[in-house]
């Protein structure tokens, strides 16, 4: 989801009681990158590509209920650090924009959707992660479906982390190919980060799996990811069917946006526009909801759709 380093910026509106509204936005800093070699890996020259944006997508997740581990990274619990639960009570539901509400509609709009991602439904090899404490599962940091990819997710211990630097280089397909959002991915879907990965003996992503071996053949040569790190807690203060990433070039951070086919959330289908994404470009919005109950069931995907976009007042 693009070819700038993915930004969250501190935001003005007042609560998200009746109407949303913005309750604040954080920034991505920090460095570090992953540790511990398998016996015989070499590394390889730093992959020296543009800063990608870390793009906000739905990878499977289910709520995990707070506990405490031994050993965790320190995360917020999931009642807290900002993330909203879901609630069964609403303020009044308010009703589809008037024609005297002061915005204008916009057309052909993609409709995505995103959430925490688990660790608990990740196979990695449990690796120390630059910025935590603990270790956590090698693919649910630096896959395209983990934390790299989603910006925060859930670890094992129930508590809740986010990628706080992205450290040099975008995305590489399985292949191991060099792949961009700022031409659609075409090179191939993004598997893993440009590091924090090995090759193979045909070049390609392999990584070391939790129950042993590996996850597509032996690893011959580790490949870095300088100044990638991690942090515990939520990045922002997200509230789920409340908040939305957009292209603040075209919907401005603050804006109120009414998305139709999402009238009945419980929130009347209004929203904030809250948090950005490198692959949010254009007509394209991505919404916070809460996990899937099925461990990787997909996400909405909808097109050609209309929003109501209300600009926040100067």
């Amino acid at each position: 989801m693009s070819e700038t380093q993915r930004t969250r910026r501190l935001a003005w509106l007042p609560s998200l009681t009746g109407l949303p509204s913005l309750t604040g936005l954080g920034v991505l800093t920090g460095l570090g990158m992953l540790a511990a070699l398998p016996a015989g890996a070499t590394v390889a020259s730093p992959l020296r590509g543009p800063t990608v944006a870390s793009p906000l997508r739905g990878a499977g997740v289910r709520a995990i209920a707070q506990r405490s581990l031994p050993g965790h990274s320190g995360g917020a619990p999931i009642t807290g650090g900002g993330l909203a639960p879901p609630t069964t009570k609403h303020p009044k539901v308010p009703p589809p924009p008037s024609n005297k509400a002061g915005g204008r509609w916009l057309g052909g709009v993609t409709i995505t959707e995103y959430w925490p991602a688990p660790e608990s439904s990740f196979v990695g090899r449990l690796v120390r992660a630059p910025g935590l404490a603990g270790r956590h599962r090698i693919d649910w940091l630096y896959s395209a479906t983990g934390v790299s990819m989603e910006g925060e997710g859930i670890g094992l211990d129930g508590h809740l982390y986010h990628i706080n630097a992205l450290g040099d280089g975008g995305w590489v397909t399985a292949s191991g190919r060099s792949t961009s959002p700022s031409d659609g991915w075409a090179s191939g879907p993004p598997f893993w980060r440009a590091g924090g990965y090995w090759h193979n003996d045909q070049g390609a992503v392999t990584f070391p799996l939790a129950a042993g071996g590996w996850s597509a053949g032996r690893g011959l040569e580790y490949v870095p990811l300088p100044h990638v790190s991690f942090a515990a807690g939520a990045s922002l203060p997200l509230h789920y069917y409340q908040s939305i990433a957009v292209d603040p070039g075209l919907i401005p951070l603050g804006s109120r946006v009414y998305v139709p086919p999402y009238r009945s959330d419980g929130h009347g289908g209004w929203f904030v526009a809250q948090d950005t994404g490198g692959a949010i470009n254009g007509r394209h919005i991505d919404i916070f909801r809460p996990p899937p109950t099925v461990s990787g069931k997909p996400g909405q995907e909808l097109t050609g759709e209309r929003i109501y976009v209300i600009r926040p007042q100067r």
